[in-house]
C-alpha cells in the first residue's frame, strides 16, 4: 500500500472553507472493499454544485471515507495532492483491485434458466445481470431472455410465435406465467401431501406387514446411510412451502412427515432385512423373511 495523511493537501486545500449556505450532502461511505470508480461517480454527482471548487471537493472527499479507506487517506504525505483530479487518480490506483468487471450485452446470452428454477427467480436473476450492462439494447435483452428459456416451456413458445414485445411487456407476461406455474405446482404438492399423509386403509394394513426391530427405524437409517450399498432416493423437488416443515424425513431428505412414519423407508428397510443387512437390529422373537421384495425408492 502506498505510504501516504490528512496533511496530504496543499496549503490552499487545507485553507478551503465551505461557501456560505453550504449544507453537507448525504454520502455513501467508502470502506475500501468496493469499486472506487462507483464511489467517485456518486461523490461527483452529489457535489455537482461545487465541482468548480477544487479545494472544497478535495476536503469534503475525506468525509466520505471510513475504516481502512480513512486510514489510507491519513497516510497521504504532505503536499502530495494539488487537485481533485490528482486525488481521484491516487484513490482509484490504491483500490484498483476492487474495480468492477464491465459487462457487455453478450453476457446476457450466457444466462440460462436452470431446470428447477422458477420463472420468477429466472426473471429476477436476468434483471440483476442486465442492470450491470450500461445502455443495453432492449431488443437484444428480449432475445437473450427468450433464448435462456427451455424450448418446451410455454412462455418460450409464446415469445417465439407471438408478436414482438417490449422488455417491460415481456416481464409482465413472464410474471403471469410465474403465477400460473406456482399455482399448478401448489396444487400438485397439495395432492402429494394428502396422499403421503392419508391414513392406511384396511387393505394397506393387510398387505403391508413389516419386521419388528429393537430400535426405532429412524435410528437404523442413521447407521446404514453411509454404507456403500445404501441407496437414498433423490431429494424432494418442486414447490415445498405448503408441506409440514415441523416434520423432517431423513430418507427422502425433505419435510412433510417423520422418518419413522415414511412408507417408502419401511419398504426399503424390509428389502434390506431380507438381504440380511439388518440382523443386528432384529427382534430375536421375529423370524426374518426368506424372500426379498423388489422396492423402488423413487419418492
Amino acid at each position: 500500500m502506498t505510504n501516504i495523511n490528512m496533511s496530504s493537501f496543499t496549503n490552499e486545500i487545507e485553507r478551503a472553507d465551505p461557501p456560505h449556505g453550504f449544507t453537507m450532502p448525504h454520502f455513501i461511505l467508502y470502506k475500501g472493499d468496493e469499486d472506487p470508480n462507483q464511489h467517485l461517480k456518486h461523490y461527483r454527482s452529489t457535489m455537482i454544485l461545487y465541482r468548480n471548487n477544487d479545494a472544497l471537493m478535495c476536503k469534503i472527499f475525506a468525509t466520505t471515507l471510513e475504516g481502512e479507506a480513512q486510514d489510507w487517506f491519513q497516510t497521504l504525505p504532505p503536499q502530495s495532492i494539488g487537485s481533485f483530479n490528482e486525488l481521484s487518480f491516487v484513490f482509484t490506483k490504491e483500490y484498483s483491485s476492487n474495480h468492477s468487471i464491465k459487462r457487455t450485452f453478450d453476457h446476457l446470452f450466457s444466462i440460462v434458466k436452470d431446470p428447477w428454477e422458477t420463472i420468477r427467480d429466472y426473471v429476477k436473476r436476468f434483471k440483476a445481470e442486465k442492470a450491470k450492462i450500461v445502455s443495453c439494447n432492449e431488443d437484444i435483452a428480449t432475445t437473450a431472455f427468450r433464448n435462456g428459456l427451455p424450448t418446451e416451456h410455454p412462455l418460450f413458445r409464446k415469445l417465439i410465435m407471438g408478436e414482438k414485445l417490449t422488455l417491460a411487456a415481456l416481464y409482465a407476461l413472464a410474471k403471469k406465467h410465474a403465477l400460473w406455474d406456482e399455482a399448478k405446482q401448489s396444487n400438485k404438492n397439495e395432492s402429494e401431501k394428502k396422499h403421503m399423509e392419508r391414513s392406511p386403509t384396511r387393505e394397506d394394513l393387510a398387505s403391508e406387514t413389516f419386521t419388528e426391530f429393537t430400535v426405532p427405524i429412524g435410528q437404523i437409517l442413521r447407521k446404514l446411510k453411509n454404507e456403500p450399498w445404501f441407496e437414498l432416493p433423490p431429494p424432494m423437488k418442486g414447490y415445498l412451502t405448503r408441506l409440514d416443515h415441523t416434520k423432517y424425513c431423513a430418507f427422502h431428505q425433505g419435510p412433510g412427515h417423520t422418518t419413522n412414519g415414511y412408507l417408502k423407508w419401511k419398504q426399503y428397510l424390509e428389502k434390506l432385512t431380507n438381504e440380511g443387512r439388518c440382523d443386528e437390529y432384529l427382534d430375536k422373537s421375529t423370524k426374518r423373511p426368506t424372500q426379498a421384495r423388489e422396492v423402488s425408492i423413487t419418492p
